[in-house]
C-alpha cells in the first residue's frame, strides 16, 4: 500500500496514553501508515518556550492526518494566553484551515446504565454534531480594558461573515445527506444579530439543498431537548461556542465524554483527529484513562482522510464488541486500566 504520514501529537496529560493505544489498533490493522510524532501544549512549551512550535507545525502541513491526544496543565494557567497549551489546538485549526468539526455522539449497546438518562431514552441516541471551528467568540477581538468607570471589563467579540456561515452549513446538509436527510440548524436568532444573519445564511444554502428537512431550534432548547428527547436528532449543524457546548452535553447522554471522538475538517484535505475530552492531569499517568474516544478517533481519520472505509469500520465494530463483553474503564463504572481497554478492543478486531 502506498504509505501515508500521520502526524502524532500526544499533548499533555493522559493524551500520550490513550493516543498510545490508538497507535496499537492501528498497527494492528497492518495499514501501511507512517507515523511521525511532534511536541503540542505545555510539553512543547516546557522544550522549545512555545505550545506550538515551527517544526510541529511543518510536520502537521506536510501530514495526510493528524492524531491529537490532549493539551493543558494547571502549571501553564498563569502564563499569557498566547504562551498557553491550548492555542496549539487552535492555532493548528487556523494554519490547516481546519473550519468544520464533526462529532458523532451514538449510545453503545451495554453502555445504557452508564449514560445520565434513563435506558430507554439513551439508547436513542445516534447524531452527529457539525461545529464551526475558525470563528464566533473564540477567534474575534478579546481582551480585557477599564469602563469608564475605572471598573475592570473583559470582552471576546462574537462574530461571523455570510462566507463562514455558508461553507459550514455545507458541511451540515452533506452530511445529512449522508444519514436520514434531517439537520437542524441551532442558533440564538431571537436575541443575537451573529445568529439572524446565521439563520439568514443557512436558509439561504438549503435553496441547493431541496431533499434535506431543515429545521431551526434556539441553542437553549436544544439542550433542554438533548436531554428530554434526544432521538428526534440526527444531524445538528451549529456555531463554535454552541458547538463546543452541546457536544460535550451529548458525551454524557451517551455514557461518558471518554467515548466521543471527533473529526475537524477543512479546504486542504488534511483533518485533525482527536477524542473530545480534555487532558485530565488529575488522572494522567494513573492508567484510568478511556482510550475509546482517541481509538473512534484514529477510525475516523482513515474514512475521512485516508480513504479506507472498511478497517474504519473494523475498528468502530471492535469498540462495540469490547464494550458489549463487559470491558469498562472507571469513567464507564469498570475497572479495566487504559491498556486492559486497549487490549479488549485489539483481542475484538
Amino acid at each position: 500500500m502506498t504509505h501515508r504520514l500521520v502526524a502524532v501529537f500526544g499533548g499533555d496529560g493522559i493524551g500520550p496514553e490513550v493516543v498510545a493505544q490508538a497507535r496499537r489498533v492501528l498497527d494492528a490493522l497492518d495499514l501501511g501508515l507512517t507515523f511521525e510524532e511532534g511536541l503540542v501544549g505545555g510539553a512543547a512549551y516546557g522544550r522549545t518556550g512555545h505550545p506550538l512550535p515551527p517544526e510541529t507545525l511543518a510536520l502537521a502541513r506536510r501530514a495526510d492526518a493528524v492524531l491529537f491526544g490532549a493539551v493543558g496543565a494547571p502549571e501553564y494557567d498563569a502564563l499569557e494566553r498566547a504562551l498557553r497549551p491550548e492555542q496549539a489546538i487552535l492555532g493548528l485549526r487556523k494554519e490547516l484551515g481546519l473550519f468544520a468539526n464533526i462529532r458523532p455522539a451514538r449510545l453503545f449497546a451495554g453502555l445504557e446504565d452508564a449514560s445520565a438518562l434513563r435506558p430507554e431514552i439513551a439508547r436513542t441516541i445516534d447524531l452527529v454534531i457539525v461545529r464551526e471551528l475558525t470563528g464566533d467568540v473564540y477567534f474575534g477581538d478579546k481582551g480585557r480594558r477599564r469602563t469608564k468607570k475605572g471598573l475592570r471589563e473583559g470582552y471576546d467579540l462574537m462574530r461571523y461573515d455570510e462566507v463562514e456561515v455558508a461553507r459550514i452549513a455545507r458541511v451540515g446538509f452533506e452530511t445529512a445527506a449522508s444519514r436520514s436527510g434531517r439537520l437542524l440548524s441551532v442558533d440564538k436568532a431571537n436575541v443575537l444579530d451573529t445568529s439572524q444573519l446565521w439563520r439568514d445564511v443557512v436558509n439561504e444554502v438549503a435553496l441547493d439543498y431541496p431533499a434535506i428537512k431543515l429545521q431551526h431550534m434556539y441553542v437553549d432548547n436544544a439542550a433542554m431537548q438533548l436531554v428530554r428527547a434526544p432521538g428526534q436528532f440526527d444531524t445538528i449543524v451549529t456555531g463554535n461556542l454552541f458547538g463546543d457546548i452541546l457536544s460535550d452535553q451529548a458525551a454524557m447522554c451517551v455514557g461518558s465524554i471518554g467515548m466521543l471522538p471527533s473529526a475537524a475538517l477543512g479546504e486542504t484535505g488534511v483533518g485533525l483527529y482527536e477524542p473530545i475530552h480534555g487532558s485530565a492531569p488529575d488522572i494522567a499517568g494513573q492508567g484510568k484513562a478511556n482510550p475509546c474516544a482517541a481509538i473512534l478517533s484514529a477510525a475516523m481519520m482513515l474514512r475521512h482522510s485516508l480513504r479506507l472505509p472498511e478497517p474504519a469500520e473494523r475498528i468502530e465494530r471492535a469498540v462495540g464488541a469490547a464494550i458489549a463483553g463487559g470491558a469498562r474503564t472507571p469513567d464507564l463504572g469498570g475497572e479495566c486500566t487504559t491498556g486492559a481497554m486497549g487490549d479488549a478492543v485489539l483481542a475484538a478486531l
